[in-house]
């Protein structure tokens, strides 16, 4: 690319004067998502862990695809801060294109959602799941998740929304994502965390 010189003409006769080559130019606004970890099923396990999450944002948003190592559909369990006690809630609505089930526990040692492997999903439509986990970082408030996930199975298939609840004021430093059946989470899978801002 040829080198071109700066004349002094060019800016000699605008008066005014800026300390920033910033100026003049859009505001640089940084990103409301943060990313903060991945992880990726290694085929041995049925369990995958995020820790030491940072505090600083408002929410955290995980995002996955996910597969079992087995041969059927499963759920998959959050424990919070390693409480497997009963202190979750959950609400499940789904549909299939044909029929709509909505069910609802308590006392629950886990919050879930859906997950479906390798031979209940096509090739075309991997099992996704977008986790929002609100006001992680409070220690006044219960915590409360919000799910969406589903797959695609050749023209079949199901799509989910979820709500959670973990019935602690403690703050989220670390979550626990289980096979619910416990098939070991395949090489297949992946997941991101998300930190999102306070507007």
């Amino acid at each position: 690319m040829a080198v071109r010189s700066i004349k002094r003409s060019l800016y000699s006769s605008n008066p005014q004067k800026y300390q920033s080559f910033l100026a003049g130019n859009d505001a640089y606004v940084p990103p409301s998502f943060e990313s903060i970890a991945t992880a990726t099923g290694t085929g041995s396990s049925n369990t995958i862990t995020f820790s030491s999450i940072p505090s600083g944002f408002k929410h955290l948003q995980l995002r996955g695809y996910t597969y079992g190592s087995g041969g059927g559909a499963s759920n998959a369990r959050i424990t919070f801060n390693s409480d497997s006690s009963s202190n979750y809630a959950i609400h499940q609505l789904y549909g299939d294109g044909s029929s709509v089930t909505a069910t609802g526990y308590s006392s629950q040692a886990f919050a879930h959602y859906s997950v479906y492997n390798s031979s209940a999903g096509s090739a075309n439509g991997i099992p996704v799941t977008i986790v929002d986990i609100l006001d992680y970082g409070s220690t006044s408030k219960y915590k409360t998740i919000r799910v969406l996930s589903g797959y695609d199975n050749n023209g079949s298939g199901r799509i989910y929304v979820y709500s959670g609840l973990w019935m602690s004021t403690n703050a989220i430093t670390s979550f626990d994502l289980k096979n619910a059946d416990g098939e070991n989470w395949s090489t297949d899978t992946r997941y991101a965390l998300y930190g999102i801002k306070e507007a």
